[in-house]
């Protein structure tokens, strides 16, 4: 391999004094001059008309400058397709906004927002994606019959990818030896939880002009989505260090619609941030997803035919459910090869949280219910799960429709030396005993394995511009949009740039997120940084050095292709002692600026898989999550650190542990979640960690100049699916619901007084 001089070995983060040390300002310490402070009204009912609301004592409270409701609101909308009102006279979920007040203090707009009077015309409400569907069932929006989000070709191009329909069915399943039908589910609402709640200032610096400071994880695409829809005909859009995001705050409309408006209204900046409760009852969350399923299979593990109706629940509204399920069918692609596919989805408005993008996009949802049916034929014919996955995972050749409802072919590699390197860290062939059968049992402690499996086509998504400045005294900046939500992506593309110019990581340096200043950039998301991004900032990083070549070769008497650069210094290849530095060749009156720019490339998915033990006390219940490897090929590792703290992030953000006990418990009765609260919701502490292996491969990928992809989106997706399966073999029946809390495993085993009905979870 080759041998590089920062890529690959651990350096010190760009920001980390800056964040041990307090210095650096998340968006809750950032103040501006004559700034007001913005809260929200949130309905109590899941689901109700607004009779009347009254706000006059709200409004003559001294240190009040705004109080909006439905009647004076801009008549903002957002949604995908467009169907949420900033304010609306009819809602849908308990949180959902009612009334907005910016004041002087924040402890001013708490009391303001107690003094609104609202009546409310109770309706009927519904959680379940299936009684939501039925014709008698309360309808959220008139324009969705049935409550069926319409199916949008606009989200990804005018092919956007709808269903997965292709070959012949029937025959595939007149193909299959065995047939299995059945319904597995993940629709717990799991909050990824990141520790900082979103927070965004708003000012309007003319009536048309207006300037956004935001803690999301795509800062530019604020201007590029919420501009036009807020009367904007310039909008700048600053970028503060995000307290991580692991998804959900990417463009969420939800907290920066409503602060602009208010600044609007009061005529000053309006910081609105939401509190932690706030954040956890009131945000998005991830889609609920319930497959009913019939998978056709040879006895070999050969898939001849699936069939599935996949119902979303996207909760009150889509923020961006639609792109969602796009992903998901593309990356069921990835997992299962097979020639006869009619996978269907339909997605559905309830009166729960609404969902947004979470980690895993789509691609979670869909194999944590998908993965458990399959599994299920593998039973039947008594096939290991490991070599099924390594039969089945998307080798180079094959091809696949993607989110953009376009064919593209692999050019990838094959992820079978990954399987079989984490299978023996993990010592697979000697922990598997067969399906529904424990590793081990030590009186009423059973020990079971599974795995799961997940990839992301998305590594190459969408477009990302960079520019690379140098400077005569031989340092580099970086003019790039992208945000830093906490995986040190911007000290990456610093390292990436050094690499290219071969000077001091110390004298590279990224300018702050700012519309203003930088090119386009969508963001980090779908593990898209350091290919897409990643490219975009090489390609600016070659065409300056290419530059600086150009102008200092005539110095030489030599070809701009001669020429080599390192620590500031121009020399010819072969002869270092004879250099040149830059400035000299520059001059004090110049800097160049190399441009790039990365085209989407759907050909290089990911991979990611997840090995899991668990042991089960049968007597109560309880799961313990024992031991967890995770197997990859990231063609090259650009920062060991960064990339072992993603694999380690597999648990949370709604990860493996939405499996165990990360759940957002919903009360049907009364539409409310139960436990906004960081001791009611349950997650992991440190002193709880399993034990955790990592085996990385670095088979170089044709992405770019480092032959790297990225996989941190992807980490958490197969451990939920894994532990469900191990689970199931430690106590020797099948579960097909998460998560695995102590009483339904109880139940499963028959140890439970008679159940009543469940409420949704």
């Amino acid at each position: 391999m080759t041998e590089y001089r920062f890529i690959g070995k651990p350096t010190q983060r760009k920001d980390a004094l800056d964040i041990v040390t307090g210095r650096i300002k998340f968006i809750n310490d950032v103040n501006i001059p004559n700034m007001l402070y913005g809260k929200v009204l949130r309905s109590p009912l899941p689901h109700a008309l607004i009779k009347s609301i009254d706000t006059a004592e709200a409004e003559s409270l001294p240190g009040v400058k705004a109080v909006l409701t439905h009647r004076n609101a801009p008549q903002w909308m957002a949604g995908f397709p467009l169907h949420v009102r900033l304010l609306d006279s009819k809602v849908r979920y308990v949180g959902d906004e009612v009334a907005l007040v910016a004041a002087e203090t924040e402890d001013i707009a708490e009391e303001a927002l107690r003094l609104i009077k609202v009546e409310y015309e109770p309706l009927p409400a519904v959680y379940d994606v299936e009684e939501a569907v039925q014709p008698d069932a309360p309808q959220l929006y008139d324009q969705f019959p049935g409550n069926l989000l319409p199916r949008e070709r606009r989200m990804f191009g005018p092919r956007t990818l709808q269903e997965v329909a292709f070959g012949d069915v029937d025959k595939g399943f007149e193909e299959a030896d065995l047939i299995i039908e059945g319904t597995c589910a993940y629709e717990n609402i799991p909050n990824p939880l990141p520790p900082e709640p979103p927070g965004v200032i708003a000012s309007w610096e003319e009536p048309d002009n207006l300037t956004v400071w935001s803690a999301s994880q795509g800062p530019h695409m604020f201007k590029v989505t919420l501009q036009r829809r807020m009367g904007a005909t310039s909008m700048t859009s600053l970028g503060s260090p995000v307290g991580a995001s692991y998804g959900s705050k990417y463009m969420s409309w939800q907290f920066v619609l409503p602060a602009a408006a208010l600044a609007k209204a009061a005529g000053r900046p309006v910081k609105l941030c939401y509190g932690k409760a706030e954040h956890m009852a009131a945000f998005t969350v991830r889609l609920g997803s319930r497959i009913h399923g019939k998978v056709g299979m040879k006895n070999d593990g050969t898939v001849t035919a699936l069939a599935a109706d996949w119902l979303v629940n996207t909760g009150a509204f889509s923020e961006i459910t639609q792109g969602m399920v796009s992903v998901g069918l593309g990356e069921a692609q990835l997992m299962i090869r097979c020639p006869n596919w009619s996978f269907k989805p339909r997605m559905v408005c309830t009166n729960r949280t609404a969902s947004g993008q979470v980690r895993g996009f789509g691609g979670q949802e869909l194999k944590c219910a998908l993965t458990p049916l399959v599994t299920m034929g593998l039973e039947k014919a008594g096939i290991d799960p490991v070599e099924f996955f390594k039969k089945n995972y998307v080798k180079p050749g094959d091809g696949y429709y993607w989110r953009d409802g376009k064919w593209w072919v692999c050019n990838g590699t094959d992820y079978t030396a990954a399987i079989e390197k984490g299978a023996a860290t993990f010592g697979w062939d000697k922990k598997w005993q067969g399906w529904l059968k424990p590793t081990s049992v030590n009186g009423t402690k059973h020990r079971g394995v599974g795995v799961g499996v997940h990839g992301n086509a998305d590594v190459g998504e969408d477009i990302s511009e960079a520019f690379v400045r140098i400077d005569p005294n031989g340092t580099a900046t970086i003019y790039s949009g992208l945000a830093e939500h906490g995986t040190g992506q911007r000290s990456n593309i610093c390292k990436m740039t050094a690499e290219v110019l071969q000077i001091p990581l110390a004298s590279v340096s990224v300018t702050p997120v700012d519309s203003r200043v930088n090119p386009f950039e969508i963001g980090p998301v779908g593990s898209r940084g350091t290919y897409a991004i990643g490219s975009a900032v090489i390609a600016a990083a070659e065409d300056a050095k290419k530059q600086l070549f150009e102008l200092m070769a005539p110095k030489f008497g030599a070809q701009p292709e001669e020429l080599e650069t390192r620590d500031g210094m121009v020399y010819v290849k072969g002869d270092p002692e004879k250099k040149i530095p830059w400035f000299k060749g520059m001059g004090y009156d110049r800097t160049i600026m190399g441009k790039g720019r990365f085209e989407p490339d759907f050909t290089l998915p990911n991979f990611m898989m997840i090995f899991t033990e668990v042991e089960v006390d049968t007597e109560t219940g309880k799961v313990d999550l024992i031991k967890v490897v995770g197997a990859t090929d990231v063609g090259q590792i650009i920062d060991p650190p960064s990339l072992t703290n993603q694999l380690n992030g597999c648990l949370g953000s709604a990860g493996i542990d939405s499996a165990l006990f990360e759940e957002t418990v919903l009360d049907t009765r009364l539409g409310r979640i139960m436990n906004p609260n960081m001791i009611d919701y349950k997650w992991r502490t440190f002193a709880e960690l399993p034990g955790m292996e990592h085996e990385v491969l670095e088979t170089p990928l044709p992405s770019h100049r480092f032959h790297a992809v990225g996989v941190g989106e992807i980490t958490p997706s197969p451990g939920p699916s894994a532990v469900l399966m191990a689970v199931s073999n430690a106590i020797g029946v099948r579960m097909a619901e998460y998560p695995l809390t102590p009483d339904r495993v109880l139940k499963a085993l028959g140890k439970t007084a008679k159940a009543g009905k469940e409420g949704n979870r």
